[in-house]
């Protein structure tokens, strides 16, 4: 039995959360400022979903790279040297006039993230072992709310018609006296102990695929329609509907209240109805908003359509981590970090198929394909019963 979490702990998980926190508002302001950074560098519409599918790729490479990083070192000091690089390096795709000072920034801005993000879960991950219960989708939320303040301030920036390297350089100056700061609460091995080497190591045993492929293929599919909207929602609305770059944010800022306001109250409904039905529910639910944003006839109702977007998604992602894991209730970590190589997966195939489709025909019949792709979720509900129909192989011994 866990016991109480003391001050130091709580203090640590505070820590973490302003630095999710930090991590949404970065990444808020880079996808909702698409459009001006297009025309900055002189980016067409058919080289976008390339400089855009770099970045995951990139930071994929990021994550496997901090592993090594974190084995010599700790999660608390890669995390406390990435996040403020990050900071900087939003700042680089703000100065930049050229596509190779652009590639540059991206590329820098990919790899970091892929560490920051590994970084900051192993730290989550640890917490959470000494927490006793889990935690972490109270740090996804805090990165919710970051991305509301990114999309505000960059909407802001918008509406006063501010340069980028002045939006991008002003926020960059404020977070990274914030991460230097939260930076110096972070959990260490006093706090952790061994926790982060034991989620690694039981992240690292073998278990049987083949009962998490429905679960990994709901988790891409997810995050398919989420990169559909980081990326290319406010794109939308300035090059299909003619919005104003200040309004145009708002599609990005109606969704993520919307994922905030759906993981605030997601437990109860799936307390109440049960899980199965919170997941077909918010596939159907998404599947709609896609389908209004793709048939607005103004730029409100697609900020309406991919509000209704995000409530739908906000209970996908959550509950395929918790399907998995009660599939593996003694490798739970093992098998949330197979599901989670998926969100990567999502990435890679969302933005260039959005990308592609728009380029070739237009942004409304793209939007249709994640439309359809997220209601493959929908015959996949049955997967994320409480209880298994039928019980998962048990995991492979380890020599």
């Amino acid at each position: 039995m866990q016991a109480e979490p003391t001050a130091r702990l709580r203090q640590a998980r505070a820590a973490l959360a302003v630095s999710f926190l930090l991590q949404g508002t970065t990444f808020a302001l880079l996808v909702t400022c698409i459009p001006e950074i297009q025309r900055q560098y002189g980016l067409g519409d058919g080289m976008l979903p390339v400089f855009l599918a770099a970045v995951p790729i990139l930071a994929g490479v990021g994550s496997i790279a901090s592993e090594q990083l974190v084995r010599r070192t700790s999660a608390k000091a890669v995390l406390r040297v990435v996040q403020p690089a990050v900071c900087l390096a939003l700042a680089g795709v703000g100065l930049g006039g050229t596509l190779w000072q652009l590639a540059l920034a991206l590329a820098a801005f990919g790899l970091l993230v892929g560490a920051l993000d590994a970084s900051m879960n192993m730290l989550g991950v640890g917490l959470q072992h000494r927490y006793g219960r889990s935690i972490m989708l109270g740090f996804h939320a805090a990165f919710s709310l970051g991305g509301i303040v990114g999309a505000a301030v960059a909407g802001l920036g918008a509406h006063g018609g501010t340069p980028l390297a002045t939006l991008f350089g002003g926020s960059a100056a404020v977070l990274i006296p914030l991460a230097l700061l939260a930076g110096t609460r972070f959990a260490g091995r006093a706090e952790l102990g061994d926790a982060v080497r034991e989620a690694a190591e039981a992240a690292g045993r073998a278990i049987p695929w083949r009962p998490l492929l429905p679960l990994c293929l709901a988790m891409a599919v997810a995050y398919i329609a989420d990169a559909s909207v980081s990326n290319y929602s406010v794109k939308y609305l300035t090059d299909t509907l003619h919005s104003p770059d200040d309004v145009a944010k708002l599609s990005y800022l109606g969704y993520m209240l919307a994922m905030l306001l759906g993981r605030a109250l997601g437990d109860r409904g799936v307390q109440r109805w049960g899980a199965v039905r919170v997941v077909r529910a918010g596939a159907a639910t998404a599947a709609l908003g896609f389908a209004i944003a793709a048939l607005a006839p103004a730029p409100w109702a697609a900020i309406a359509g991919f509000t209704v977007l995000g409530l739908g998604i906000c209970a996908i992602i959550p509950q395929v981590f918790a399907a998995g894991g009660r599939l593996f209730p003694a490798d739970s970590d093992a098998a949330v970090a197979r599901l989670n190589l998926f969100n990567y997966v999502g990435f890679l195939i969302g933005s260039p198929l959005v990308g592609a489709i728009g380029d070739a025909g237009s942004y409304r019949a793209a939007l249709l394909a994640p439309m359809l792709l997220v209601l493959v979720i929908v015959p996949l509900g049955a997967h994320f019963a409480p209880t298994p129909a039928k019980a998962a192989p048990a995991p492979a011994p380890v020599p």
